[in-house]
C-alpha cells in the first residue's frame, strides 16, 4: 500500500515540476510576444492557458485520491495541502501570461519601445517563477526564501513603471489608451510576482511545516 502511494506522491510532485515549467514558458513566451510584436506568439500563449487550466484540475484530482483513499504522515499531508495550494497560483500565473498575450494582440504590433523598465520588469518575474519551481524541485528553504525577498525588486519596478508612464502622459509621448495598456502589463507581472511568492512560501512549508508569509 505504501509503495503505491509512494508512486503517486512521485506523479505529483512529476505533475507540479510539469505544471511550473508550462507557467515559466507560457511567461516568457508573453514577455518575448510583447516585446516583439509577435501576435501569432501572443495567440500561443493564450492557446497555453487551456492545458496549464487542465493541469490544475488534474493535479487538484490527483491530491483529492491522495487525500481520500490513503492515510498520509504528517510530512505527506503537508506535501499534498502545499501542492493544492501551489497549483491556484500556477494557475493564475497563466492567466496573466494570457492577459498580457491578450494586451499584445490589441496593440497590433506596436511595441513597448522606450519603456526598457518594463522587459527589466519581466525578466525579474520570470526569475521568480523558475526560482520558485527550482525550489520546490530541490526543496531549497534558502532558495525559497531568496524569490520571497526578491518581490520587494518587482514591486519597486512597478512604482518606477507607473511613474514614468505618468510622465509619458504628461509629456503627450503616448495616447492614454496605450498608457492604460502599459500600466496593466505592469500590473500583471507585480501579480505573477506575487504569486510566484505565494508559491515559495507553500515550499517552505512544505519542506519545514512552517508557514512563512513575506
Amino acid at each position: 500500500m505504501r509503495n503505491r502511494f509512494d508512486e503517486q506522491l512521485y506523479e505529483l510532485n512529476r505533475e507540479l515540476i510539469e505544471m511550473g515549467a508550462m507557467c515559466e514558458e507560457a511567461i516568457a513566451s508573453a514577455a518575448k510576444a510583447l516585446t516583439m510584436g509577435d501576435i501569432v506568439l501572443a495567440n500561443n500563449v493564450i492557446k497555453q492557458g487551456t492545458a496549464i487550466d487542465q493541469m490544475e484540475r488534474d493535479i487538484e484530482s490527483r491530491c483529492m485520491k491522495l487525500l481520500l483513499h490513503q492515510q498520509p504522515v504528517a510530512r505527506d499531508l503537508r506535501l499534498i495541502s502545499a501542492a493544492l495550494k501551489m497549483i491556484t497560483d500556477m494557475e493564475r500565473i497563466g492567466d496573466q501570461a494570457e492577459d498580457i498575450a491578450e494586451i499584445v494582440t490589441f496593440l497590433k504590433r506596436r511595441t513597448i519601445e522606450g519603456m526598457e523598465l518594463i522587459e527589466d520588469m519581466a525578466r525579474e518575474t520570470i526569475g521568480m517563477v523558475s526560482a520558485s519551481v527550482d525550489a520546490f524541485v530541490k526543496k531549497d528553504v534558502a532558495l525559497a526564501r531568496s524569490v520571497i525577498q526578491q518581490d520587494d525588486v518587482v514591486d519597486d519596478y512597478f512604482s518606477r513603471v507607473k511613474y514614468d508612464v505618468i510622465t509619458l502622459i504628461i509629456e503627450k509621448t503616448v495616447d492614454g489608451e496605450f498608457a492604460l495598456d502599459l500600466l496593466m502589463i505592469a500590473k500583471y507581472f507585480e501579480r505573477i510576482g506575487d504569486h510566484a511568492t505565494n508559491i515559495a512560501e507553500w515550499v517552505i512549508y512544505s519542506v519545514t511545516g512552517t508557514h512563512e508569509e513575506a
